[in-house]
């Protein structure tokens, strides 16, 4: 269950902020009270539901008729109470023997803690992301925006690859925790929650991401993003990841190595078969 506190992070994360009404305007007028209505069950039951509920729950069970020959037995368990008695008849649980039949003497059971997990500390990181067209995700971890060195390497790259946006790319911020001092109790699933419900804000400007490309390498946001194997199965996309565009820009080496991937680009954005892409070539 997601809490109210979590709902909060989220919607930071898409840009929405929640407004809560603490005053009435003035001239206003007051919010008229009114009564509900209850709905009428068709066996023409006129009863509110938890005086139904209260009704099942107090009821004494139906006799049964005994044998004439044989006398009434005593039964084996007491019927639960209180509590115990209501998840019994509307959850179908049969509840072990009351506490009360307990041996005399015996040390009672300590109590069982549901809630096992401990608020744990939450993952931070930052990225810098911009989104080619809706289409492709660009990603590079750090709190600043790319340098102008680096957003003209990354201009430069694309039109290589043909990669060839409308736009040049807008780089925007995004930091994890988005709250600080919250609970948490799943670091990872909460990390990923909250990137995914960024993302899922900016589709009313159009993202559509179908693949990602990583400029850099960052422990937590790697764990974040969970790229294995060409593809990042945290938010289901193909994925390419390799140097951070300031280690590329002074690194003739880095871009040996990255020229290669340039055809895998442009036959990717343009919707190539491999074949063709060869062909071309």
């Amino acid at each position: 269950m997601t809490t109210e506190p979590q709902r909060l992070q989220y919607l930071e994360a898409m840009g929405l902020t929640a407004w809560t009404a603490r005053y009435r305007m003035p001239n206003a007028r007051p919010t008229e009270a009114c009564e509900w209505e209850l709905p009428v069950p068709d066996d023409g039951a006129r009863q509110a539901p938890g005086e139904r509920l209260h009704a099942l729950l107090d009821a004494p069970a139906e006799p049964s008729v005994p044998a004439p020959a044989a006398p009434a037995a005593e039964p084996r368990e007491r019927p639960p109470a209180g509590e115990r008695k209501a998840r019994a008849l509307l959850g179908g649980l049969v509840p072990e023997a009351a506490s009360e039949e307990a041996a005399p003497g015996a040390a009672p059971e300590p109590a069982r803690s549901v809630e096992s997990d401990e608020p744990r500390e939450a993952l931070r990181f930052a990225l810098q992301v911009a989104c080619l067209d809706g289409r492709w995700l660009v990603v590079q971890p750090g709190q600043a925006a790319p340098s102008p060195l680096a957003q003209r390497l990354l201009a430069n790259l694309l039109r290589a690859a043909g990669v060839t946006p409308e736009h040049p790319p807008a780089f925007e911020a995004f930091h994890w925790p988005q709250i600080e001092g919250l609970d948490v109790q799943a670091p990872l699933d909460e990390a990923r929650q909250g990137l995914g419900a960024f993302l899922a804000g900016r589709a009313r400007r159009g993202w559509a991401p179908e693949r990602l490309l990583v400029f850099g390498d960052e422990a937590t946001l790697a764990r974040v993003l969970a790229i294995d194997d060409g593809r990042s199965t945290a938010l289901d996309l193909p994925a390419w990841q390799g140097p951070a565009l300031e280690t590329l820009a002074g690194s003739a080496e880095a871009k040996r190595d990255l020229w290669p991937r340039l055809l895998d680009w442009r036959r990717e954005w343009h919707g190539e078969a491999k074949g063709e892409a060869k062909g071309d070539a």
